[in-house]
């Protein structure tokens, strides 16, 4: 399963309590699956994002800026460490690396500063044959 929610279930953000809670919820519905289904050989991590630069990040900065949305590209990203937005092949070898990785289990990845998160788990050799 692939969830994607707000870097909020991390930290909180000014006026938005209620947004904010059903983020944290897939956080903790992410640590609390992964104890309840880790005798199976199932892991359950979430990775928290930061921004990335998709085709729905991309139209959102052509809005902000029209005739410059390189610049806020760049004023969006202005407070991740790289100074840039993350692309999707980098989440996606995160992803895959967790998938490699048995001993990782109910954690929260940041690959970023701030991040929309991905919550998936990883099926056991049982689960792949049933669902073959």
């Amino acid at each position: 399963m692939v969830n994607a929610v707000s870097v909020v279930g991390l930290r909180g953000i000014l006026n938005s309590a209620a947004y904010v809670s059903t983020k944290h919820a897939v956080s903790v519905i992410t640590k609390t699956a992964a104890i309840e289904v880790a005798s199976h050989g199932i892991s359950v991590n979430a990775i928290a994002l930061g921004a990335i630069l998709t085709a729905m990040m991309q139209d959102a900065l052509d809005q902000m800026n029209p005739e410059n949305p390189k610049q806020a590209e760049l004023e969006f990203a202005k407070n991740n460490i790289s100074k840039r937005l993350g692309l999707p092949e980098e989440v996606a070898k995160l992803v895959v690396f967790l998938l490699i990785e048995d001993y990782i289990n109910g954690k929260i990845l940041p690959s970023m500063e701030d991040s929309p998160m991905l919550t998936f788990h990883k099926p056991s050799l049982f689960e792949s044959y049933i669902n073959y």
